[in-house]
């Protein structure tokens, strides 16, 4: 049984740091994709970051140049290093996997950007 395991994120000031990581059980082939996705009150989800599993990575407009993605495909686990948070970064944050063309969703952790 696939399980994916979510740790980090709280509360922080604007201007601060936070580091989510998400970890998976259960998988035993190559994970093609490992993302994270955000959803405010009243919004859809939308995708922050992505990282394939060659390397290459993606990300919203909005986070880049402040946000980093990584992997450990050793640990099949994705970090996502949010720097210089912004009120508007505040939402649930759902890390996905995609191995052999199915999607697995981390539990989701509350990420609170306020002073």
């Amino acid at each position: 049984q696939v399980q994916l395991v979510q740790s980090g994120g709280g509360f922080v000031q604007p201007g601060g740091s936070l580091r989510l990581s998400c970890a998976a059980s259960g998988i035993i082939f190559s994970i093609n994709f490992m993302g994270w996705y955000r959803q405010a009150p009243g919004k859809e989800r939308e995708l922050v970051a992505g990282i394939f599993i060659g390397g290459n990575t993606n990300f919203a407009d909005s986070v880049k140049g402040r946000f980093t993605i990584s992997r450990d495909n050793a640990k099949n686990t994705v970090y996502l290093q949010m720097n210089s948070l912004k009120p508007e970064d505040t939402a649930v944050y759902y890390c996905k996997f995609v191995t052999r063309g199915r999607n697995y969703w981390g539990q989701g952790t509350q990420v609170t950007v306020s002073l």
